[in-house]
């Protein structure tokens, strides 16, 4: 079961890490990888890429049947240099491993792709300082929603499937000029699929800009013409209790609140605070009166949300990216079959 993520004050100040010999970044160092990674290994360089930062729990998660396997696999892409991991200090206790694309993995991921590195505008010292970065323990809280699903849909007799996965950095490269969510989702069950727009708040952020993020969600849904609901999470019920009806006031004074479908939801005390497929979602507004439901059922609050495109979600909207750069493809939140995960070394 997991455990509420840890708030950004429990991950300052850093445990130095002992010296460990590591691989040179050579052509022959390259040309050895593309002989022992797997498919996996390569979908997970490319999860990494895409949504920055995942702790071993969360990599369990996306990918590896036991714990034992993840580590000896990651202890290998560590010392290859394809993935670079760091642990925050914890007074009690300790964190998990944090994983972040080393240069190795970022060299085969632009050759993969027909690109010179460069034109990835990867850093190693941009992805090592995540390990100080403010948004860290943020970061790493939205990613657990989104890898808790996964963890489901792997299960045996799972009927469920993540089907898309957007960080916050490639929404705000799409729709940066608008909104700027903290993760876009799909999720597909029982012949019915939902997607939505995220927004994880810890507690911290203002209410005011909470509730103007609503009109930003409005002015979006009619600019594109496609209403998507948004999710939004929350640390405690009191905060839940509070955000909600400051969001039902403004919901209120919308012309078009229809456009903007709202549920919040918060970290139970006596079960797992990221699981979004449980029932726990309640809807705001008019459909608020309700119990909570879960993630499946969310499209039953709103009777007249249009189910999603058939096309993928690149296609729609403004695709205005904020910044000229090369932009690979997300990959699928799903990790490759079960075949691919043998003959590891």
């Amino acid at each position: 079961m997991a455990s509420i993520p840890a708030p950004q004050r429990a991950l300052r100040g850093h445990r130095a890490q002992r010296p460990m010999p590591r691989v040179r970044n050579s052509a022959e160092h390259h040309a050895w990888l593309a002989q022992h990674l797997t498919p996996r290994d390569r979908w997970l360089v490319r999860m990494i890429f895409e949504h920055k930062v995942f702790t071993t729990h969360q990599i369990i998660d996306l990918c590896f049947p036991s714990r034992r396997a993840a580590n000896l696999r990651l202890h290998n892409l560590h010392q290859w240099g394809v993935l670079h991991r760091f642990q925050p200090h914890r007074d009690s206790g300790s964190h998990p491993m944090h994983y972040v694309l080393d240069t190795a993995g970022a060299t085969l991921l632009a050759h993969e792709h027909g690109l010179e590195p460069a034109a990835l505008r990867y850093s190693r010292d941009r992805e090592i300082g995540r390990a100080y970065s403010l948004q860290l323990a943020h970061t790493v809280g939205c990613n657990s929603l989104f890898t808790t699903l996964v963890r489901h849909a792997r299960c045996a007799g799972a009927t469920g499937e993540l089907t898309a996965w957007w960080s916050a950095a490639r929404c705000g490269r799409h729709w940066g000029d608008i909104i700027t969510p903290d993760g876009y989702g799909r999720w597909r069950q029982a012949g019915r699929e939902l997607e939505w727009f995220l927004e994880f708040d810890f507690g911290t952020e203002q209410l005011s800009r909470l509730a103007n993020k609503l009109t930003r969600y409005e002015q979006l849904a009619t600019t594109t013409g496609i209403t998507t609901p948004i999710l939004i999470w929350l640390p405690t019920l009191e905060r839940e209790a509070t955000v909600r009806r400051t969001l039902a006031d403004t919901l209120r004074a919308l012309d078009h609140p229809d456009r903007v479908p709202v549920a919040t939801t918060s970290a139970p005390a006596s079960a797992d605070p990221l699981d979004m497929t449980q029932p726990r979602w309640l809807g705001v507004g008019d459909t608020g009166t309700g119990g909570r439901v879960a993630l499946a059922d969310l499209p039953a609050l709103w009777p007249g949300l249009m189910p999603p495109a058939a096309h993928a979600p690149d296609t729609r909207g403004l695709g205005l990216p904020v910044e000229k750069r090369v932009d690979l493809a997300p990959p699928h939140p799903m990790p490759p079959p079960q075949p691919a995960y043998r003959g590891l070394r």
